[in-house]
């Protein structure tokens, strides 16, 4: 297995946690919090899909799906568009709403661009530095793992969310 394809099944595997989490939910069940605190179903995905979408596009050197694709208008949140959710207030997970369909398919446009960049990759290109605002510097590899990292703990807080809704 090279390293493109291993980093194509783990974000593959985001994909799939995000589908299993939204499925057949109502925009309202989305939008449930367990407390006035906590992310919903709906921030949490659209959040990581975010981050997802804002870093691989960084690293290409290529348009964000969410401005590039039309994703922004169609989710029309009271956001600026180049939000990602990073440092939200209770207020602005709040604002945050979508239907199963729009968490989706913005997901599986994302996962798309990113699976066709990351074909082209090769064990040189990891080790490539994509951010010296870090010391040590952040090299291609290790913003990808931070990416899948941060991704599969959102994905399970949104599949842990619907299982307080199933329990409801």
């Amino acid at each position: 297995m090279t390293s493109s394809e291993l980093l194509v099944d783990a974000f593959g595997r985001i994909r799939e946690t995000v589908a299993d989490a939204v499925e057949g939910l109502s925009a309202e069940e989305l939008a449930f919090r367990v407390d006035d605190s906590a992310n919903s179903i709906a921030w949490l995905v659209w959040h990581l899909t975010r981050i997802q979408d804002d870093h691989l596009a960084d690293a290409a050197g290529i348009d964000q799906v969410w401005s590039g694709q039309g994703w922004a208008e169609r989710f029309g949140l009271p956001l600026a568009e180049s939000d990602t959710g990073y440092g939200h207030t209770s207020a602005q997970v709040a604002s945050v709403s979508a239907s199963a369909e729009q968490l989706t398919g913005y997901h599986d446009a994302v996962h798309a661009q990113t699976v066709a960049y990351l074909a082209g990759l090769d064990g040189r290109a990891l080790a490539r530095v994509v951010d010296t605002s870090w010391d040590p510097p952040v090299t291609l590899a290790v913003r990808l793992v931070s990416v899948v990292s941060d991704s599969l703990q959102h994905a399970g807080q949104a599949a842990f969310v619907r299982g307080v809704l199933s329990r409801r």
